[in-house]
């Protein structure tokens, strides 16, 4: 036991990565700037606040694993970091913006949301090694709170103003909650290296992608967001479905 606290000790005498740890701190940044916002009623700028934090939050895990800068005290940083910026942050925006009308019914979805974002970083954290890296156990926090934080800009670039008192917010964000702690596989898209050598292709389709999100960034992104949440769903069914007809395939050629 005390040379395991020596060991802790000493860890913490050698200090902390800088750079992965400064990107982490600027995502808690507008993750806490959203909240404000949300307070201030300027719910667009609040939005904004967290995809630009959920920019951020990609950018800290590459460069510590590029830079070999990766650390305990990074990941568990991180989590707390998330917990703000993709947890409290998106679901103050959500009960400031349209759950507020619905009473307490309103705010009970809003702590559903922290409460399974909460749950949901829980578990990646003890789950890391375990499942296959390729694929997310349950929609990850951050692609939730960009749903939400998407859907309010898509919202004004209809035309729409101040606040959206509908019930599909509500069921919206219970259904983000829900999906967040369910065993629904996501793809994570870690796979992907952007430092090794792609097709010509490939390249030209990330710069089309790009163009087109920049040409109706509140559509896009919006349809973006909305269509990798229902991505796990879709992808689950469809492999029931498929399992199926295996094995009705199965039991025919059994009865031939």
């Amino acid at each position: 036991m005390k040379k395991k606290s020596r060991i802790n000790r000493d860890n913490m005498k050698k200090g902390i990565y800088i750079l992965p740890n400064l990107f982490t701190t600027a995502s808690l940044f507008f993750g806490f700037y959203s909240i404000i916002a949300s307070i201030g009623g300027d719910f667009s700028k609040a939005a904004v606040a967290i995809i630009i934090s959920c920019i951020l939050d990609g950018l800290d895990g590459k460069i510590a694993r590029v830079t070999n800068t990766t650390s305990k005290f990074g990941a568990e940083y991180d989590s707390l970091s998330d917990l703000i910026a993709f947890g409290m942050a998106p679901a103050i925006l959500a009960y400031s913006w349209a759950l507020v009308s619905f009473g307490r019914y309103g705010w009970l979805a809003a702590f559903l949301f922290v409460v399974c974002g909460a749950l949901r970083l829980a578990r990646f954290n003890v789950q890391i090694g375990i499942i296959n890296s390729k694929v997310f156990n349950g929609l990850a926090i951050p692609a939730a709170a960009v749903v939400i934080a998407t859907s309010v800009l898509f919202f004004y670039y209809l035309g729409g103003e101040g606040q959206f008192n509908h019930v599909s917010v509500l069921a919206g964000t219970v259904a983000l909650s829900l999906l967040m702690v369910s065993n629904i596989k996501y793809h994570s898209f870690k796979d992907m290296d952007f430092f090794s050598r792609k097709p010509f292709m490939t390249f030209v389709l990330i710069i089309f992608m790009l163009t087109v999100i920049v040409l109706e960034p509140q559509i896009m992104l919006f349809v973006l967001a909305l269509s990798y949440s229902l991505s796990g769903p879709v992808w689950m069914l469809f492999k029931i479905a498929k399992r199926q007809k295996q094995g009705e395939a199965e039991r025919y050629d059994n009865r031939i």
